[in-house]
């Protein structure tokens, strides 16, 4: 059985896979096959408890502060609803849709999916189904959420005294099994349960689909996936372009996300505005170090980060380097992986804001650098993944191709 190699394009002999707990790509070394600790039966019990535990953590109260005998209880949504009162419609959407509804929708998703495969049940919707939750699989964040509120709770209790509610211990639950379902699930087998791969016939031109990995014949391109319905593709269409354009947009939108507030906070009736750097030093001033370097890092350092990595890649293509690619490949994955930790900070003004609502004396409400920089998470995100990275690969051996001739023609 032949699978394709997502990040490189090489084709692997799946037989010779079987048996190890992590095996790699001979060429790129992505890890193809995790079976350690990974079962599909796991996998099932921590999405459908990660799904259940989410209804009671959106609906009840999260945490409550008191200040002078007055108290302010917040929900998930209350922060993201406040934000559209306020005029911030683009940012409450975003958060909602990360932090709230597509969570619910991957989770309950998921766990159909999952049991249909245990249950040996095979309609013809299921790999497309199961492709749409590993593609959300990035976009739904309980698990940053989680953070943010934890950072957010952390900077109201230096002033006030604050609880968590029944709420905040069942979110809590619910972002810790998202993690765990993410670290028990093994993909393969999933896609090997819905359709299996078939062997490579010697000479056979064949291409690879971009999101399942199943080789098929390069005649089938422009035609559905077999397995999950997805439009074969030797490479993602416009993928250099995409990139190019969206990491552009963001790039200009990480001005205003650094340099205008993310929060205005009005205490006895005196504005006070907060930018990024201001939150991560009032983190260091209150002894909050931890959370000083994870802000720190989540939203300045790996935005810009992810920007001169996709800026390398887009340039790697155009000019056919045939270097590091290794390295470059490894990068992209962790970009991929981490974009999502960026929006942090924008989590953490969405926990905090309603709890500072004591009229007459403390009130916070989102400024526009919390929209901007929340903008730059998303299109970074939406870059890294428009990026084929397979067209590195493919750049170095045209490369190649072209300098054999030459260089024989030389001889």
């Amino acid at each position: 059985m032949t699978i394709g190699c997502p990040e490189c394009g090489a084709l692997e002999d799946t037989s010779e896979l079987a048996g190890r707990t992590l095996a790699r790509c001979r060429v790129c070394h992505y890890p193809l096959e995790r079976t350690s600790g990974r079962s599909v039966g796991a996998a099932l019990a921590c999405s459908l408890t990660t799904f259940v535990l989410l209804l009671p953590g959106n609906l009840s109260p999260l945490m409550t502060v008191h200040l002078l005998g007055a108290e302010r209880s917040a929900q998930l949504g209350t922060g993201i609803v406040l934000m559209w009162k306020e005029g911030f419609q683009l940012l409450a959407v975003v958060l909602g849709m990360t932090g709230i509804v597509l969570p619910i929708v991957r989770f309950s998703a998921l766990s159909v999916v999952l049991s249909a495969v245990l249950l040996g049940w095979r309609p013809r919707w299921l790999g497309r189904c199961y492709r749409w939750t590993l593609w959300l699989d990035a976009w739904a964040m309980p698990d940053v959420f989680l953070i943010g509120c934890f950072v957010g709770y952390s900077r109201v209790t230096q002033q006030l005294t604050g609880s968590i509610d029944a709420g905040g211990y069942c979110f809590i639950a619910a972002a810790f099994m998202s993690m765990l379902t993410r670290a028990t699930l093994d993909r393969r087998t999933v896609w090997r349960a819905i359709a299996p791969e078939h062997q490579l016939t010697p000479g056979e031109r064949v291409l690879s689909c971009t999101a399942c990995d199943l080789i098929a014949p390069v005649e089938l391109a422009g035609h559905p996936c077999p397995r999950c319905a997805l439009t074969l593709r030797k490479r993602k269409p416009g993928a250099i372009s995409r990139a190019a354009a969206l990491s552009v947009a963001a790039f200009v939108l990480a001005f205003p996300a650094n340099f205008y507030p993310m929060t205005i906070s009005y205490q006895l009736g005196h504005a006070v505005t907060h930018r990024i750097v201001d939150g991560v030093a009032e983190l260091f001033q209150a002894g909050l170090w931890p959370f000083g370097i994870l802000i720190f890092c989540t939203s300045i350092a790996i935005p810009f980060v992810k920007l001169a990595g996709i800026a390398w890649f887009v340039a790697s293509v155009l000019r056919r380097s045939d270097r590091h690619l290794r390295t470059k490949t490894h990068l992209y994955r962790l970009i991929d992986e981490l974009g999502r930790w960026s929006n942090v900070d924008v989590f953490t003004i969405a926990a905090f804001v309603p709890l500072i609502r004591f009229d007459g004396i403390a009130n916070a409400r989102p400024y526009d650098g919390a929209t901007a920089f929340a903008l730059v998470v998303i299109l970074t995100m939406a870059a890294s993944r428009a990026f084929d990275p397979r067209l590195m690969w493919d750049a170095a051996q045209e490369r190649h191709a072209q300098a054999g001739p030459a260089q024989a023609r030389h001889a």
